[in-house]
Order: structure tokens, then sequence, then C-alpha cells
């Protein structure tokens, strides 16, 4: 299984577990990985607040016809506009995390954790953020807001991964 970890920083040596300021689990430090089929979730700057969503075995046949009828992409990854210029700017890398010591903590989602210290496998750049979305199969989708959309793929039978949500305009208000 192949396990990765994104970030701007191209010098990480090792990756030493800690407590995530967003972890609802306080008592146990982590280091955190995600799969393949997940990653293109973090083709963009850390910081970035995403929505992302995708049919799963739950999806009803309703769901499925209004958000994926006309999608030939595995997942939708919706981003507010204020960041496009980031994404297109930023510089990332992909760590490549041996899987031995890492089990999953959120499968819908893709993510893995480690207790122990983790060395990276190896170490590359992303390249062209925009092109890498595209090119794994991925949509794209540029929004003012996203607190509408998040509101509406919450409430549905779709499954979704949000990840830093709290940096998105109109938090927490327009996302309950």
């Amino acid at each position: 299984m192949a396990l990765y970890h994104f970030s701007e920083d191209p010098n990480i040596a090792r990756f030493d577990p800690h407590i995530a300021k967003t972890s609802q689990i306080r008592d146990r430090a982590f280091v955190w990985a995600i799969d393949e089929w997940h990653a293109p979730m973090y083709y963009v700057p850390r910081d970035c607040p995403r929505a992302c969503f995708w049919a799963g075995e739950a999806t009803s046949v309703e769901d499925r016809e209004r958000w994926f009828s006309y999608v030939c992409a595995r997942f939708v990854m919706a981003i507010e506009t204020d960041w496009l210029t980031r994404v297109r700017a930023t510089k990332l890398f992909r760590y490549v995390m041996p899987d031995d010591s890492f089990r999953p903590m959120d499968e819908n989602a893709g993510h893995f954790v480690s207790g122990e210290v983790v060395l990276p496998i190896d170490v590359q750049p992303v390249g062209d953020l925009i092109a890498a979305i595209s090119n794994a199969g991925v949509e794209l989708r540029v929004t003012p807001r996203l607190g509408p959309l998040w509101r509406r793929v919450w409430r549905s039978t779709l499954c979704y991964s949000g990840t830093r949500l709290r940096y998105a305009k109109g938090h927490p208000e327009e996302f309950d």
C-alpha cells in the first residue's frame, strides 16, 4: 500500500508523532499519512480549505444522479476562489512513507496514522498542482465560498472529506 505525506518543506528527514491541533484524539500523538487514492486531496497548499466528495457504496441513486450524472472524475475537490493564485504558486513535495507502522484512522478519507517516528523513503516535487489534480482524474471546482456547497454535501449520502475548513469564508456559521 502506498502512503504519502505532503509538505511545502522539501527537507523533512523524520516525522515525529504529534497531536494535531484539529485532532479529536487528544491523548495520543501520531504521524499522519494519506493513501494513494485520496492523495490528490493534498495537492494544494497546506492551509487551503477544501471540500472533497465522491460516490461510495452507501450513496443513494438520487445523490449519484444529482452530483455525478455529468461528472467523469473519481472525486470532486472544491476550493475557494481566493486560493487559486496560491495553488498555482505553491511548491509542494510528496513524501513516500513506509507503511509498516501505519494503521487506518479513517478509511473513508484515506487517513492512516503511526505512533512511531517515521523516516520517509523518498521525497519528490509534485510540480504544477492544477495539472497534478487533473492528471489524477479529479475535478477541481473553484467557488467564491465553500459553506453552501459543504452543507449540501454533508447532508447527502456522499462520501466526503473536508480539510482546513476553518480557514474558509463564513466558517463556522455557513457550515452548520
